[in-house]
């Protein structure tokens, strides 16, 4: 039987694992950016209405829609992995988001095949949901099962760096097309380019993540099970509901931030701002690199100062910038615009990989992919998907710009309370199942009493 002793992944192997893992996850959401950047020209080609206002809020239920869909991927994709490997699952979801994805490239719009439109526009998109459900835990589980404890969050900081990466190729290329084409051509065939890249990015994906073996700990997990009946969605409600309960809200910041900072942020340069298209893309491009490139060293200052102090710096962070930010945006100038955009960064950064490790870290391996998937995705589901939408009604309804950053004071403070109830995780063991799993047992029941479950 294996055990973490002849399971320790090499430098070599370690350099594999980061590159299957954030390459397929960078092809996974640069097909879901794509169509938070061109909001706009899909709101016309999809939706008919006299009020532009009322076809951008109906392409942003439809961007909500497709997060209902990511739950239960999340419970299918996640009780596959448990029991079947991170490796073989995390295939099949980059191969169902591309394919989705391609299909959004090709479809006829409002003008061609009337209320069908929005209608296979819908249904593309809840396949994208689907797959999303399954990739991000995934990803994650497959690279925190490999890196050594005391690193953990530097090398998972890699899915983030993939994720704002695939964001900013995303706006990139929208970019160059928004800059290059004329608005005729962008409206007619322009916008379709960056859908059909998917097509050959996920067959690099896929070739990446094909190649690579199962992870460490699953192995040894499995090695622990044979024989035994393994229930991972029965095992996840019934032991993990209090740390499932305190993460999610923690979770729910981490996916208010990141869509507020990278898909409805260029759309609020636009409205309220008043900047074009191209130099809100412009600006958002900007913040996206920027948090590519933090992420490693928020990974850094994680693993130094534990996963319960990042929590409450990030939490304190955005309460005390969000205001600031939102006022710059709106100041009609890109220079404070991205001052703006680059304080919500930090946070965003911040939340994104201190997530990242504790969805690794806070669920044994044996239900780990299905734990932390059902966990962030729900959160993504009730508070990413919806953030655009929320957003723009709430601008809506009170008439105030900065109705936004409250909301986000609000879910802030839901999720200081949640992240702090959490037990520190940063040094407990993912390879020796037995030590692993008695750590994560204990943090458990100390959550479902802190949670009020008990």
């Amino acid at each position: 039987m294996e055990t973490a002793a002849n399971t320790e992944a090499t430098p070599a192997t370690l350099r594999k694992v980061v590159a299957a893992s954030a390459i397929g996850n960078f092809v996974e959401w640069f097909d879901f950016a794509v169509y938070g950047f061109l909001a706009t020209l899909i709101a016309n080609q999809f939706f008919a209405s006299s009020a532009p206002g009322v076809a951008l809020l109906k392409t942003f239920a439809v961007f909500a829609v497709a997060f209902a869909l990511r739950p239960l991927g999340g419970l299918v994709f996640g009780a596959l992995g448990d029991r079947l490997g991170r490796k073989r699952v995390l295939s099949l979801t980059i191969l169902l988001m591309a394919g989705s994805t391609t299909l959004i490239g090709l479809l006829p719009t409002y003008a061609s095949i009337g209320v069908w439109a929005p209608v296979l526009l819908t249904l593309a998109r809840c396949a994208q949901g689907f797959s999303a459900g399954g990739e991000y835990a995934g990803a994650v589980a497959y690279l925190m099962e490999h890196a050594p404890r005391h690193k953990r969050a530097w090398y998972g900081s890699f899915v983030p760096v993939s994720t704002f990466s695939a964001f900013a190729g995303a706006a990139v290329l929208a970019y160059a097309l928004e800059a290059s084409l004329a608005a005729e051509a962008m409206a007619d065939w322009g916008w379709r380019v960056p859908f059909l890249v998917a097509a050959p990015l996920g067959l690099v994906g896929l070739v990446l993540r094909w190649r690579m073996e199962e992870t460490p700990a699953f192995r040894v997990a499995q090695a622990q099970q044979a024989g035994q009946h393994h229930s991972p969605l029965r095992e996840t409600f019934t032991r993990q509901a209090g740390t499932m309960c305190c993460l999610g809200a923690f979770i729910s910041l981490t996916a208010l931030s990141f869509y507020m900072f990278t898909t409805y942020f260029s759309t609020y340069l636009q409205l309220v701002g008043h900047l074009s298209r191209a130099q809100s893309l412009g600006v958002t491009t900007i913040a996206l690199i920027f948090a590519a490139i933090a992420c490693p060293l928020a990974g850094a200052f994680s693993d130094r100062v534990g996963r319960r102090k990042t929590i409450g710096f990030t939490c304190l962070w955005l309460m005390l910038t969000v205001f600031p930010a939102y006022w710059l945006a709106g100041n009609g100038s890109a220079g404070p615009a991205i001052v703006g955009v680059l304080l919500l960064a930090v946070g965003a950064v911040l939340c994104g990989v201190v997530t990242a490790a504790l969805l690794a870290e806070s669920f044994p391996t044996r239900t780990r992919y299905t734990a932390s998937a059902i966990t962030y995705n729900v959160a993504y589901t009730l508070f990413g998907g919806t953030a655009p939408l929320v957003a723009t009604w709430l601008i809506g309804v009170t008439g105030s710009s900065l109705a936004p950053a409250f909301y986000l004071v609000v879910i802030a403070l839901l999720a200081l309370a949640g992240g702090l109830a959490l037990p520190e995780t940063y040094r407990i063991s993912l390879h020796e199942e037995g030590d692993c799993n008695d750590a994560v047992m204990a943090n458990n029941v100390r959550a479902l009493s802190r949670s009020g479950l008990t």
